[in-house]
Parts: structure tokens; sequence; C-alpha cells
């Protein structure tokens, strides 16, 4: 089949647009105002909108070609790849209204591609290699307009291109509806741990004679009062200390490098950088392994799944998972495991301080979280069969959350084996059905 195809270079059958230069002091802090597409929100296969600046609803001044439509590719052109990969995504329309800024490229189909294609076309090996080898500059590896438009790359019929961008799009759809899926999970779990250990709902609701809206038995277990204390008004009775009294923290470690014995092992073995590109609530799969006599060897030992893992050191200090197995990991991070056998609890509590966690890490370079960041943090301590009631109704969610990550790695193994077969005619589209209709 790809003999039929023809091979074209991008700029030929693309329309490529960079960004406009917005000025900072024109920022406004509106969240309903359009965000601005920066580098800096580009990361790999998603946007990401930490942090994102904001643009005047009303402002014009020659920005109308800037703004962005649902499926449009961007790809960053200062970094354009680091170590997790191409920084490169599509605009979903939950992106929009956005606008695109400088130093970012914008590339739409054509009457001979199709945008969606287009998608799999960046997102390719082939792309990858192209950009590592034109990229120009040490300090900020980048890349022109030009040199993106001069990559070269089979192009099939519109027909074949959108027969090809449906079936990845297909496996797309799923992980990102898994996504979607496991963010609204946590988020009816953390607002729970909020209701209950941040805002005392039903012991206010028991102090205004209000039905909390629980069971009885539960019901009884909150006091009916508020009083005051070091950190403001809690429930009555209820204990302020630090939050290692309801866990306990493990560190981690490295096996010598120059040590092959101690790598490639059955063991997966954690970094900062595993922790902070993780896409959701689980961490299930590392970068690098090591062996037994790596684990044994060395100061690293085995963290237990459902522990709540903390970058400690680095540009992303407090960005934080819950492993969703048993695995090793490096001293740029802490495990907090719960000594109340409620892992999840203690997973929304760490959530809901992270903020104070951050702004008490210390450093010369970096924030630093130690492990006095821990012992000084103090919280208010919930009786244990209340956090064990909460357990009770937030596992459920968290599982599903698990099994969800789960199959979105597996689906996204199928599509990334398939998308170089598939772009450059190795294998046929009924094949590719046919192993589509295996997951469906």
């Amino acid at each position: 089949m790809a003999g039929e195809w023809v091979r074209v270079q991008l700029g030929a059958v693309t329309d490529l647009l960079t960004g406009f230069p917005f000025k900072s002091e024109r920022y406004v802090e509106d969240p309903s105002a359009p965000r601005l597409l920066r580098g800096d929100n580009v990361a790999q296969g998603v946007l990401r909108w930490d942090g994102a600046k904001r643009w005047p609803r009303n402002a014009d001044n020659g920005i109308e070609p800037y703004w962005l439509r649902e499926g449009d590719v961007i790809l960053a052109m200062d970094r354009p790849w680091i170590e997790a990969g191409l920084k490169y995504a599509a605009v979903r329309r939950s992106d929009l209204p956005a606008l695109l800024v400088q130093r970012v490229a914008r590339l739409r189909g054509s009457s001979r591609l199709d945008t969606g294609f287009l998608k799999y076309v960046i997102g390719s090996q082939a792309f990858t290699d192209h950009v590592l080898s034109i990229q120009t500059g040490t300090a900020v590896p980048h890349i022109s307009g030009g040199q993106i438009k001069s990559f070269e790359f089979l192009l099939p019929s519109l027909a074949e291109q959108r027969a090809i961008a449906h079936i990845l799009g297909t496996l797309d759809d799923k992980i990102e509806l898994n996504r979607r899926m496991s963010e609204t999970l946590e988020a009816m779990a953390r607002a729970l741990f909020k209701s209950w250990f941040v805002d005392f709902a039903p012991v206010r609701a028991k102090a205004e004679s209000r039905d909390p809206g629980l069971p009885q038995p539960l019901t009884d277990v909150f006091p009916d009062r508020l009083v005051d204390s070091e950190l403001g008004e809690i429930p009555a009775g209820w204990a302020i200390g630090p939050i290692l009294e309801h866990a306990r923290i493990m560190s981690g470690g490295t096996p010598k490098t120059d040590r092959a014995d101690y790598w490639d092992g059955p063991i997966a073995w954690a970094s900062a950088k595993d922790v902070s590109q993780s896409a959701g609530t689980f961490l299930v799969a590392t970068e690098r392994r090591i062996s037994e006599r790596g684990l044994v060897e060395s100061a690293t030992q085995m963290i237990p799944a459902f522990c709540s893992v903390v970058v400690a050191r680095g540009a992303t200090t407090g960005r934080m998972v819950m492993f969703g197995c048993d695995m090793a990991m490096n001293q740029t991070c802490y495990a907090l495991a719960s000594t109340t056998e409620t892992p999840f609890a203690l997973y929304c509590r760490l959530r809901a301080e992270i903020f104070a966690l951050v702004h008490a890490a210390h450093g010369s370079v970096f924030d630093t979280i130690t492990t006095s960041t821990f012992t000084s943090l103090r919280i208010v301590l919930p009786p244990t069969p209340l956090l064990i009631a909460f357990e009770e109704r937030a596992s459920p969610l968290f599982l599903r959350v698990l099994e969800a990550t789960r199959e979105i790695r597996t689906l996204a193994a199928l599509r990334d084996t398939l998308l170089p077969k598939l772009i450059s005619g190795e294998i046929r589209i009924l094949d590719a059905e046919r192993l589509l209709e295996a997951v469906a």
C-alpha cells in the first residue's frame, strides 16, 4: 500500500502559523478571559493549563488569526523535545477559548491533508527524530517554522487518512474518556474529604440542628459544636498534631549506575521525573527498573502500593501521586504510608495540604521538602473511626481510577504500536480495525 502513497513536505500540505507576542502588562486575572497558549502549556500529547495567563476578551489589535480551533495541532518551538517526549498536542474543546503565543506553532490541514491525520504525523517517531536532528541552540534548543515545514512523509489519499485518524482517534477517545472519568471520581472523593475534614459540614449541620444527611451511627460520631484552636475552629474533641501522627515517612535511594547487574530487573523504580510526568492519580509504570540485587545492595526500598509519593526536590517540588503497585524509588521523593489503614484519606489530606508543604519548603536553588517539613506540618487529626468511614466510601472510587489508569496504559501502548505502522502503510487498515475491535 505504501507504494501508492506520495512523499511530500509538511509545508506543502499544511497551514502553519506561529504565535503573537502578547504583552505581559496586559494580562488579566479574570478566570473567564481567554487563555494564552504558551510553550509552558504544551506537554506530551496534551495541553496543561497550570499557571495559564489570560488576555482581555474585548482586545483585538490584529489578534484575530491567533484564535485557536478545536483539532488544531500545537507544537512548542522552544525546547520542543524533552526526555518525556515531544511537546505537541491537539486542541480540545475544553481548551477553548485560547490564543496562540509566540514561539508556539499551530498546524492545520489543507485540501490534501486531514487535520486529524496531521495530529498523528506530528506524533510519530519519525517527526520526533526530525526535530531532534534539526533543533539548534544549547541553552534553549529551538526549531523554526521553516524547519517544521521541511519534514517529509508519505501522504495517502484523504479517505485513507481519515480511516487511519478514525482508528487512532478511537483509541484516543477511549483514553480521554477514562481520563475524564478518573478526574471526576477523584474529585468526588476529595469533595467528600473536604466536606468532612476541612469544612466540617456534618459538625456545622448538627450545631445548627440540621440533618447532616448521613446514616445515624455515622452522624453520632461527629460532634455537634466547633471550638477554637491554633488552626482556627475545629470540631470539639478533635486534636491538632503533625501529619506524621497518621503516617510514616519513607525515603529512597539509587543503586550504583556503573553496576549493570543492579539495573533492568523486574522492580519498578520511580524518580521525581516519573512522578512529575504522571498524567493522573496513580503511577503504575516507571521509566527505569532495578534488579533484586540492586534493591538489596542500595539505599532504596520497596514502597507499598497506595502510598502517597511527593517530589521532595527539584523544579516540580510538591507534585504527588499514589503508587498503583509496589515499587522502589529514588531519593528525590518521599513516600508516606498510612498508619491507620486509610491510605486514600491520607492522599486527600496531602492534596489538601500540598500548598502548605511547598510554602514550608526551603532551599537555595529549588524549594526542597525535607523530613522536618512533614514533622512541622500541623493538621487537624480526626478520630480514626471517621477516617475509616471515609475510606469505605472513597476506596471504591480510587480503585476504579486505578483500573482506568491501567486501561489507559494498555490503550496507549496499542495506539503507539499502530501509529508508525499505519502512517507508513506497513499495516493494512482492515487489520488495524480488527485489533481495535478486540479492545472495544
